[in-house]
């Protein structure tokens, strides 16, 4: 047993595409380039990158190939040594009103948009997933939001706790991971982002590589 070294955690990226008011989603840079990045940069010992993916910007349009992306880490996860530290999802979303990361605690079993996404929907006061219940249900990371917060926040990031994802394609997303992984005995945290007007591309690469990181460093 003693051969086989710490524990690895895998992590699965998620960013979005395009969407109202939002003709440049950072999120998508950051996720295409982070694998790059990541190899410049080096990466930390126990963890390994795993799928990097871009959603649409929809809910129900979003769903499809969120679940093909979740499901084919559920495989790999069977198919790993018990050497495996866990599997978590990391979604990162923009909040173009941010000045500042934000790690947010939990989704809200609430679909309510202020915009239609970016295929023409635009519910209001739907349950995200009827059979969890009403609106005002949450799920919570089991992530230690506030430590990952502070250790962010050491290493120079303007980075906040949030409890509040909105109701929009980024809580919808964000409650549909958080139930899989619970399902799944994973673990998935959602980060809200600034556009690049607020915090530059350069910064926000690495406060991705910071936060990969800390995540990896859980374990």
């Amino acid at each position: 047993m003693g051969s086989e070294g710490p524990p690895t955690v895998t992590i699965h990226v998620t960013g979005f595409k395009k969407f109202h008011g939002v003709s440049e989603n950072p999120t998508e840079t950051i996720v295409s380039n982070l694998k790059d990045f990541m190899k410049k940069k080096g990466f930390p010992k126990g963890l390994i990158l795993g799928s990097c993916s871009i959603l649409e910007t929809a809910g129900q349009g979003a769903l499809v190939p969120l679940y093909q992306t979740l499901q084919s880490a559920v495989s790999t996860k069977d198919s790993e040594s018990s050497n495996s530290g866990g599997v978590i999802w990391l979604h990162f979303g923009v909040n173009s009103g941010a000045a500042r990361f934000a790690i947010e605690k939990q989704a809200v079993n609430e679909a309510t948009f202020r915009c239609p996404d970016e295929m023409g929907w635009k519910p209001q006061n739907v349950p995200i997933i009827p059979a969890d219940g009403g609106i005002s249900r949450t799920r919570e990371t089991t992530l230690p939001v506030e430590e990952i917060t502070k250790t962010l926040a050491k290493m120079g990031y303007e980075v906040m706790t949030s409890e509040d994802a909105g109701r929009f394609v980024c809580n919808y997303v964000y409650y549909h991971s958080l139930r899989f992984a619970e399902q799944n005995r994973m673990k998935s945290l959602f980060v809200h982002v600034p556009l690049f007007l607020s915090i530059d591309e350069e910064t926000q690469m690495q406060f991705a590589a910071s936060l990969l990181e800390v995540l990896a460093s859980l374990h």
